[in-house]
């Protein structure tokens, strides 16, 4: 990673990454969804402030974010390290307060695009206040570019907000600039050097490897002090060491008397040291080199386990669509074996349609001898062939519209309310409930449909019956009995096909009727005949059932689609992530 070429295939693995970050969705409120958005707001954060724009042009001047907590001094410091007023100093901020960036005149070119930070809209000149802090105060959406010749050409010094400030889009924005450092210049006293907020984001430095500089400001310099200092300045040290900052240069700058300042500035010789140190590392393009590549390294080791979460709760949304996506199958499968199973066990040879039925037939005592009740049936639809008037097969099929359309409705109501039980029960499964709404209840227009699916069936029956008929051999008995007559026989016959379990009295006479049905038919087309035109009409109807039916599922599957959830979001940012370890490799 010496210069741009040698980073060109990291850069585009990297840009892939970003490309990949960028149309992550973790839309659904699992556990760890919360923790996955903000890894990867913090990543492409990153990609976008500090990796990206750091690995398209090495050479660019070292950023120097200046950082710490709130009154540690950092304005003034930064004002007192270029002898001129840039920020303003205080501990009252205002709202909407921007950070400053400060750089030598010859290194505009650098920073006045969108190289580094490129969401923060540039501007220039004084600060303008607005206000009193907020913790709710919105986040500052600029960047104040400052030209000062007292800035080391090859270096910028950014002044952050404070890490722990009251505003909480102040303190976001704070981590943000901290992770688009080339180098964080740390500022704390020696009152508060052992803070938790900064420690944390001292951890965080250590543990990807940024170069940090340490400065203890505001330390006592009256008599019998000196003690304080070795011991405040040992301390730190100390707890430098312990965090993985052993290596990490540290500076004090002695707190001056009131009034001892000028314009608001620190003595010159009080910030000598940390000036003469930034204004070497400028000087110096093999000591710059190497506080990137340091902090360039660190940032590209720790993005696997920045975005470990990432990739977890991306598979976790897609496994959760997954389980409701099977939660629908599965519902709408239960309800169309139950269905199947009803629309040809029987189940439908009760109630109306067996009233209905019997009457057609002539007699309710028809099961006690079934060859007697087809000779009564022959007789009586043979009426109509010799003049006489016939029973009407229309209340039968009335009825068979009535049952099949109930069980329709209730095996499909059925479905969808376990659908509904089942997403309830699971973590993301309110919020699917909340996004289908109405999906989950039956359209307005299925009982319409329904009826109207019956109807179609039933004309499809009486085809195939006028079809079968088409014979010579056979003409003369299906007029005999009517094909309206022998296609209400054949959806008895239909409805009772696997009726191998009479489940009570009503059944077993459905079960009879059906036979007698059965003997009509197979009087007139034969054994063979019937039981090929019954199987074509059952799956005739289940097929219509099925295309009804697949129309409340599919809207369902349309809702878990609609959530934005990517299946495949987990593989290929797990992917992208082994390219960019593949190309560091071919870089290093």
């Amino acid at each position: 990673m010496s210069g741009a070429g040698d980073g060109g295939s990291l850069l585009e693995a990297l840009e892939r990454l970003r490309e990949e970050l960028a149309g992550l969705r973790l839309p659904l409120d699992l556990p760890d969804a919360q923790r996955g958005r903000a890894g990867a707001a913090a990543a492409r954060d990153q990609l976008d402030d500090y990796l990206l724009p750091r690995l398209r042009q090495v050479d660019a001047p070292l950023l120097a974010v200046v950082g710490g907590s709130t009154g540690a001094g950092k304005s003034t410091l930064v004002n007192s390290l270029l002898r001129e007023r840039v920020t303003r100093a205080g501990a009252l901020r205002p709202t909407t307060r921007a950070p400053v960036l400060a750089h030598h005149p010859d290194d505009a070119a650098w920073f006045i695009g969108d190289r580094v930070l490129p969401a923060l809209a540039r501007t220039t000149g004084a600060e303008e206040p607005t206000g009193p802090a907020r913790a709710d105060a919105p986040a500052a959406t600029s960047l104040q570019l400052v030209a000062s010749p007292g800035v080391p050409a090859g270096l910028a010094l950014l002044d952050a907000p404070d890490v722990d400030s009251v505003v909480d889009a102040n303190r976001a924005l704070a981590a943000q600039l901290l992770g688009a450092a080339d180098l964080w210049v740390f500022v704390t006293t020696a009152a508060r050097y052992a803070d938790a907020v900064p420690w944390d984001l001292l951890s965080g430095a250590a543990r990807r490897g940024a170069s940090v500089a340490v400065v203890l400001d505001r330390v006592p310099a009256g008599p019998g002090d000196d003690a304080v200092l070795r011991e405040v300045r040992a301390d730190l040290a100390g707890m430098l060491r312990d965090g993985g900052l052993g290596a990490a240069p540290l500076f004090s700058v002695l707190e001056t008397a009131p009034g001892a300042d000028v314009d608001g500035l620190l003595p010159a010789e009080a910030v000598e040291p940390l000036r003469r140190w930034l204004a070497g590392l400028a000087g110096d393009a093999r000591q710059r080199a190497l506080v990137v590549r340091r902090t360039l390294t660190g940032a590209l080791e720790a993005l696997p386990s920045g975005l470990a979460p990432v990739a977890g709760a991306a598979a976790a949304q897609a496994a959760a669509v997954a389980a409701l996506r099977d939660d629908v199958v599965t519902s709408f499968a239960q309800g169309r074996e139950e269905l199947e199973t009803e629309l040809t066990d029987g189940t439908l040879l009760r109630g109306e349609v067996l009233a209905r039925w019997q009457e057609f037939v002539g007699t309710g005592e028809f099961f006690r001898s079934f060859d007697a009740a087809v000779g009564r049936l022959r007789d009586r639809l043979g009426a109509l062939v010799r003049g006489r008037p016939a029973p009407s097969a229309e209340p039968v099929g009335q009825a068979v519209r009535s049952g099949v359309a109930a069980l329709v409705r209730a095996r499909v109501a059925g479905a969808l309310d376990r659908t509904r039980d089942r997403w309830l029960a699971r973590p993301a499964g309110a919020q699917a409930v909340a996004v289908a709404g109405p999906v989950l209840d039956l359209p307005p227009d299925f009982d319409e449909r329904v009826a109207r699916l019956v109807r179609d069936w039933q004309r499809g029956v009486l085809d195939l019956v006028r079809a079968e008929g088409e014979g010579r051999r056979t003409r003369a008995r299906v007029l005999s009995f009517g094909v309206n007559a022998l296609g209400v026989a054949l959806m008895v016959v239909v409805f009772a096909s696997t009726a191998f379990i009479p489940t009570g009295a009503e059944v077993g006479v459905g079960v009879g009727a059906a036979a007698v049905g059965q003997r009509v038919l197979e009087a007139v087309f034969g054994d063979a005949a019937v039981r090929a035109l019954a199987a074509r009409a059952r799956a005739d109807l289940l097929r219509r059932v099925d295309e009804l039916v697949d129309g409340p599922r599919l809207r369902l599957l349309e809702v878990l689609d609609s959530t934005g959830v990517d299946a495949g979001a987990a593989g290929r940012l797990e992917r992208v992530l082994a390219d960019v370890a593949a190309a560091r490799g071919e870089a290093a």
